[in-house]
């Protein structure tokens, strides 16, 4: 399992306790005693370590490649997932994934950015950078599922949208801004969930829903902190100082408004507890799917208007 730097601290303690462990039953000798207190040092350690990340460790954690993506989530917080391809006007994206499953018994629609677990995997889902036919799939699939009235769910694992020279050619830029004009008046719920990184309007060109989520170790920004960085500073290295001050975690956007719910991790993160960390998100789907559901569509399009308009601060 990836070991990250925050992480030496309780490595070396849990690679002590292992080894007194190994002498205890080799030896034939009770160190019951002095192994209940050092766990107990371990458990003491972590709370302490994880609950005072800073940011760039949280970006840490989000980058991991052994964090749950969004077929993850996808194939086993639903039934009956059945994945749709193309955008009928260029070709098939293998970042974006989407299709229709079942949340228990209720149809919806699901959409994923796709990052992979391997290097092969993430060249083959180009890093979770999608291109604009990617977008325009996505953009297919909601437009189906307003047509069918179910619900969109949408997950969120992005560091922006591939900028290469054949994605401009293509049209990224108009893409993008298709979708967020489309998702603001789709009449159908929206619930958008970073589960990863958020990056710039690659990312948002799925987030404009009706309720926002972010896993807790999750980050949304304009950019990266890299990127940030060399623009503001010319000086990349300076990207754990640019996190800081970015203001990009769940707590940071949940404090401005910018989001409406932080879905809590297993200690350490998603990837320590993969299966945990699925439940709390289909129970979170469940609680407040059928609420939006609820919701004459003129209100439910009048709401998604209020929240994106009231975000921010201006001075006259």
């Amino acid at each position: 399992m990836a070991l990250l730097e925050f992480e030496k601290g309780i490595d070396q303690l849990s690679r002590k306790i292992e080894d007194l462990k190994s002498f205890s039953m080799e030896q034939d000798v009770d160190l019951s005693q002095e192994i209940t207190k050092m766990e107990a040092k371990l458990e003491k350690l972590k709370v302490e370590i994880y609950t005072n990340l800073t940011p760039w460790d949280k970006i840490s954690i989000a980058r991991l490649l052994i964090r749950p993506t969004s077929l993850d989530y996808i194939k086993n917080v639903f039934e009956d997932f059945i994945e749709f391809h193309g955008d009928r006007c260029f070709g098939d994206d293998a970042s974006i994934v989407g299709g229709i499953a079942r949340l228990n018994d209720l149809p919806v629609t699901v959409i994923g950015i796709q990052k992979g677990k391997s290097t092969k995997e993430n060249i083959e889902r180009n890093f979770g950078q999608p291109n604009p036919e990617g977008y325009r799939k996505a953009l297919r699939l909601m437009k189906q599922a307003e047509k069918f009235k179910r619900p969109v769910i949408c997950f969120i694992d992005t560091p922006g949208a591939f900028c290469g020279q054949e994605a401009e050619e293509r049209g990224i830029g108009e893409a993008i801004a298709t979708n967020l004009m489309a998702m603001s008046t789709l009449k159908t719920p929206i619930i958008s969930i970073f589960i990863g990184e958020g990056g710039s309007g690659g990312a948002l060109a799925l987030a404009v829903a009706d309720q926002v989520w972010m896993l807790e170790h999750s980050v949304y920004s304009i950019l990266s902190p890299e990127g940030f960085a060399s623009i503001l500073w010319k000086d990349a290295t300076r990207a754990k100082e640019a996190a800081e001050v970015m203001k990009i975690t769940s707590a940071d956007l949940k404090g401005f408004g910018i989001i409406d719910k932080i879905l809590e991790e297993p200690l350490g993160g998603a990837h320590k507890n993969p299966e945990l960390m699925i439940k709390t998100v289909k129970d979170a789907l469940v609680e407040n799917i059928y609420s939006l559901l609820n919701y004459r569509i003129e209100d439910l399009l009048n709401n998604r208007y209020k929240k994106f308009r009231q975000m921010g601060e201006f001075i006259e």
